[in-house]
């Protein structure tokens, strides 16, 4: 019998969806990161894969207590609790920061992802001949998707679905950016700029009395795209941690090699000293999505320039994101004792 999680155990779970809610945002930073290094992925994808038939058949019955011990409810609400937050608050504060201090962002988050691989790797003693090749495919994997292009924006509602399926990897897959894999498919900023900001909207109309957007057809379509989107994503939440726990069951040493590989290759994807590069038409005039805004083509990447006093700021946020990183190893040994 598990002991109860006490109050603070209760908040620190709610920060730790803050952070998953933060990350998962974010292109090229992984919410599955934060699990792993927060100590609750193994719960995490556990509970994920409790919702299944039985679960079902308990909610449909009205057994709602039921339902709610057998998914691991407490844990669940709490933890998507902090992610909701984060949409609407942490994540708006971030942009914000990436607006006006991308290089320190980047590199807070570089550090992060260089503190986890030691995290996650200091403790893995099963280095060997099958998980030395899958450490390496996991590189190369990770390395791959760091250089891909992304493509055109799609709304079809079956692509949505998809990209709502692979936006949640991130969130079960520790180093694969559900949002940066977005940016490829094209759909980023439609799907976690566009559609975010219309549900904001939305409800904060529908709080003042204003029923206007009922005729805003814009409006709708991009609150269809939403749904869509959403119930890809729990369709891929669901699916993916029935997957994961199987190989988690099965395969523990090679898929962690595989994880630790992969975080390794994917910080291409966050190497601060870069630019962004937009699409342009024929005359050289940029290309706009639908909200107005550059379309990304690529990043160019480049070495920092020692002689710059920003550039040693820069590197103080490294040291910052990884000391970030071993405050949260401190936290979980000292919560074990």
């Amino acid at each position: 019998m598990k002991n109860p999680r006490t109050f603070t155990d209760k908040f620190f779970l709610v920060i730790k969806g803050l952070f998953m809610g933060a990350a998962n945002k974010v292109p090229g930073v992984s919410g599955g990161i934060v699990a792993f290094v927060g100590g609750f992925y193994e719960e995490f994808i556990y509970s994920l894969q409790k919702v299944n038939g039985k679960a079902f058949k308990l909610l449909i019955s009205g057994r709602l207590k039921s339902f709610y011990r057998y998914t691991n409810g407490q844990f669940l609400t709490l933890l998507i609790f902090g992610m909701l937050v984060s949409y609407f608050s942490v994540s708006k504060i971030l942009d914000y920061f990436l607006e006006r201090n991308e290089l320190y962002v980047w590199s807070a988050f570089f550090g992060m992802i260089l503190g986890s691989i030691y995290y996650i790797g200091k403790d893995f003693g099963h280095w060997g001949k099958k998980t030395i090749p899958a450490g390496i495919v996991g590189l190369i994997i990770g390395i791959s998707i760091s250089f891909l292009n992304p493509a055109t924006q799609n709304d079809n509602l079956i692509f949505i679905f998809f990209c709502g399926i692979i936006s949640v990897s991130g969130m079960t897959l520790p180093g694969l950016s559900g949002s940066f894999i977005l940016i490829l498919l094209g759909n980023y900023v439609l799907l976690l700029v566009d559609s975010v900001n219309a549900l904001y909207d939305t409800f904060s109309e529908i709080l003042i009395g204003d029923y206007s957007f009922i005729k805003n057809a814009t409006r709708l379509n991009t609150l269809k795209i939403l749904a869509v989107f959403t119930t890809g994503s729990a369709a891929g939440l669901v699916t993916l941690s029935h997957l994961l726990t199987y190989v988690l069951k099965h395969f523990r040493h090679i898929t962690t090699a595989v994880i630790i590989g992969f975080i390794t290759g994917s910080l291409g994807v966050v190497w601060p000293w870069k630019r962004t590069l937009f699409k342009t038409d024929i005359t050289g005039n940029l290309l706009l999505d639908t909200n107005h805004n550059p379309i990304i083509k690529n990043y160019e990447r480049f070495l920092p320039n020692l002689g710059s006093s920003e550039t040693w700021w820069a590197i103080f946020f490294i040291f910052f994101g990884i000391l970030i990183l071993l405050g949260l190893d401190w936290y979980g040994k000292n919560r074990k004792r």
